[in-house]
């Protein structure tokens, strides 16, 4: 639901990656329909879904995917500038401060911590300001604090932007920070989980 904070759980390859692949309009259903803000992806285009994941759903991955050559700002000023938006400075300048990395701009991703890396993901998902994150696995390769960090990160941004996020963990720990749990077993939904506070 719009402004819910969702976590899908369950063990390693039970198949909460690729649901959120659909979700994402990274891959494509081969039954049934995703739904996203109303509307069916499965019949887009892949220039449709490219539009829908620049403006309305933004995806951070266990790995950070940064670019090695360009600053941090530049990482995150790249999909901006590829999508045409204007003023992508000013942007990805507030997208690193709401990530608290607002003076590690000029900095490349290899002087950073795997923690701060996976903040500058994060900016650079957030820089479009969509309505919903995904969130695969973000806190796996990180250390207990860095993860507690990233997941004080994503609970922010819920309840500030009421972003809607749907976050795939393994992590028992991530997954009671949602709203509400969905368990996922051998590629099924087995149990929606109580809401919690």
């Amino acid at each position: 639901a719009p402004g819910e904070y969702l976590a899908l759980w369950g063990p390693s390859g039970c198949g909460k990656s690729t649901l959120l692949n659909l979700v994402a309009g990274l891959a494509l259903p081969t039954a049934g329909q995703v739904l996203v803000e109303g509307g069916e992806i499965g019949g887009q285009t892949e220039a449709e879904r490219a539009l829908m994941r620049q403006h309305v759903v933004a995806v951070v991955f266990q790995s950070d995917n940064l670019l090695p050559r360009l600053t941090v700002r530049e990482n995150v000023e790249l999909p901006l500038r590829l999508t045409g938006a204007p003023a992508a400075s000013m942007s990805a300048r507030e997208a690193l401060a709401a990530v608290g990395l607002g003076d590690l701009g000029g900095r490349y991703p290899g002087q950073l911590s795997g923690g701060e890396r996976q903040r500058v993901a994060f900016a650079t998902a957030i820089a479009t300001h969509p309505r919903v994150l995904l969130a695969d696995e973000v806190t796996g390769e990180l250390d207990r604090r860095n993860g507690e960090i990233v997941l004080d990160l994503m609970d922010q941004l819920n309840r500030e932007r009421s972003m809607t996020i749907l976050a795939v963990t393994h992590s028992p720990v991530a997954a009671a920070r949602a709203h509400r749990r969905v368990v996922m077993l051998d590629g099924r939904i087995v149990d929606g989980g109580p809401e919690h506070d």
